[in-house]
């Protein structure tokens, strides 16, 4: 058993938090501060540490852009143990195990690039070092709301109460379940509301849209500017970009009919984007559950039509297009709820182990 608390940083220990790099592993779009303190941006983003005995705690700090509190998932040993609060003031996650033995904790951040950033300011306790697992697939999800898993957990916080951002969490996303499943490492590149040519409510007049964010750290959130150094190296990347372009937007505003050439078009040039980052990756196209009808019939017809523009293309491993079954979604605003994404990967995970022989 354990059990996780969060308090105010006047609670504290009289231990000093370590802050030894060499005992954190940073997985996703990660960062540090001028003080070298680990920052979570990026939805999934994570630190994992192992620490020795029965007791350790955690020290984190919200930056969101709000001045609001923001979430963590935590995963011990391989279980999930829940989602935490992290307030603007440096509070702290306290662990309790029954055993002394050696345990792994990972931390990632529920929540988006756009919610602000957390920062990990080191873990008291007995750390001692983590062995990096070698050998691991890597695979990054390249997305929207529905892969930061927005709206997704429903039950202690019902849709339309609190913040709108109380429902997400990364930890349960499509992607991130794939990939546990797969047994591999995952980074998430996803923003909420994006699109490729043109966003849910915006055509790419005022909004930015995922090519224009996709090199920075932050994915070009305001409170802070940073290129990433793109060294995760992928096998996979699965790119699942349209929901946005093909929505009506909040039906006030003007919106132009979608158009094929410009979806196809921008779509062609980001996978150039990607592929001077990360050659030898191996990209797959997905749909989206969301899209429905005669939508869905042209999605698909465009990720064929950009497959189709790679096909002599002998540099890079065969696109692959994935076509999601529908599902029709229970979480909040329109979005896969936890169970949704689980079906999602139920769908996806199949079809990745093909690809990376698994």
């Amino acid at each position: 058993m354990l059990f996780l608390l969060l308090v105010s940083a006047i609670a504290l220990s009289a231990d000093k938090p370590s802050q030894k790099t060499d005992l954190y592993i940073t997985q996703g779009r990660t960062d540090k501060t001028t003080n070298n303190e680990i920052i979570l941006a990026g939805p999934g983003s994570s630190v994992t540490f192992s620490f020795k005995g029965s007791q350790c705690t955690l020290n984190l700090k919200s930056l969101n852009n709000n001045n609001q509190y923001d979430y963590v998932a935590i995963q011990i040993d391989g279980k999930y143990t829940g989602k935490q609060k992290v307030s603007p003031t440096t509070g702290s996650i306290f662990i309790n195990e029954q055993d002394n033995k050696t345990h792994k904790v990972t931390i990632y951040k529920a929540t988006e690039a756009g919610n602000g950033s957390i920062i990990f300011l080191g873990a008291e306790g007995d750390i001692v070092k983590t062995k990096k697992t070698k050998g691991r697939k890597k695979i990054e999800f390249i997305g929207d709301s529905i892969t930061c898993g927005m709206g997704a957990e429903t039950e202690e916080i019902p849709c339309g109460t609190g913040e709108w951002f109380d429902q997400h969490n990364a930890y349960f996303a499509y992607g991130p379940v794939t990939a546990r499943a797969l047994n591999a490492d995952f980074l998430l590149s996803s923003v909420s509301g994006i699109g490729i040519y043109r966003n849910w409510n915006d055509e790419h007049e005022k909004e930015k849209i995922m090519p224009d964010v996709y090199e920075n750290i932050y994915l070009n959130n305001s409170d802070r500017t940073g290129t990433y150094q793109f060294g995760f190296d992928p096998d996979i990347t699965c790119i699942a970009l349209g929901t946005n372009d093909f929505s009506e937007g909040d039906g006030k505003k003007e919106r132009l009919p979608f158009s094929e050439d410009k979806y196809v078009a921008s779509y062609v040039n980001f996978i150039k984007t990607v592929y001077s980052h990360t050659p030898n990756t191996q990209i797959v196209l997905l749909t989206s559950p969301m899209v429905k009808g005669e939508k869905a019939d042209i999605f698909l017809r465009c990720l064929k039509r950009i497959q189709a523009t790679y096909k002599d293309d002998k540099k890079h491993k065969p696109i692959q297009v994935f076509e999601f079954n529908d599902i029709t979604p229970h979480g909040c605003g329109y979005h896969p709820n936890v169970k949704d994404h689980q079906e999602m990967s139920n769908q996806l995970t199949p079809f990745l182990k093909l690809l990376l022989n698994e």
